[in-house]
């Protein structure tokens, strides 16, 4: 969620990142979490499932949707932070193939697109779980991927558990805590506009009114 933007276009990555780097999460269960913060290798588990899409998301907000602050589902209890290069995030826009269409292709075509990458763009959320009146991307990872994923295009992993947990915490509370005092906390992100190529622009359809 952005914390600057009252209003955004529909359909639009935000994400926080800084020159080099662009943050994505995911949640996983304590074994696959565990050992791949101490080894900063995301399949280091041999839980790891190399072979199933993986969904990341650049929203904070929308991981806590999704996880309900890590409490939702004991299987993906440990929320991660992964970093990635600014260049590989958008070799995956680049690649990627909006799930409302993947189901207009053939059997065979279907079969040739296991490599292609999934996007989706759900209702963006607050950090309190309320509902925007604009996008969020999720980026849905291949198996065919996943291994060169995680092993060349992941640079530093970071469990961010607890900071989730406390944000809960914190809204709690106090409901009427605003988005200021929370940054203030460090417990969101400040996350901007992540400007993309115009052929992926028009690929995943980003518009700035709903069409």
């Amino acid at each position: 969620m952005s914390t600057t933007i009252s209003v955004a276009p529909y359909r639009q990555v935000r994400a926080y990142y800084n020159d080099t780097t662009v943050t994505v999460y995911q949640a996983y269960k304590e074994s696959i979490a565990k050992a791949a913060v101490d080894t900063q290798k995301l399949n280091a588990s041999p839980d790891f499932k190399s072979g199933r899409m993986t969904w990341i998301k650049p929203s904070w907000a929308w991981m806590m949707y999704r996880s309900g602050y890590s409490y939702k589902d004991p299987g993906q209890s440990r929320i991660l932070a992964l970093r990635m290069k600014h260049e590989h995030f958008i070799t995956l826009l680049e690649r990627g193939v909006l799930s409302s269409h993947a189901h207009k292709l053939s059997p065979g075509e279907k079969r040739e697109k296991t490599v292609d990458v999934r996007i989706q763009w759900d209702p963006e959320r607050t950090a309190k779980l309320e509902v925007l009146p604009y996008r969020s991307i999720q980026i849905g990872i291949p198996g065919a991927l996943s291994e060169q994923w995680a092993n060349e295009w992941i640079v530093e992993i970071e469990d961010v558990t607890d900071k989730a947990r406390e944000l809960k915490r914190a809204i709690d509370e106090r409901p009427g805590i605003t988005d200021e005092e929370l940054l203030g906390m460090d417990l969101i992100f400040k996350e901007r506009p992540f400007e993309v190529p115009e052929a992926v622009h028009n690929k995943l359809e980003m518009t700035d009114v709903p069409v």
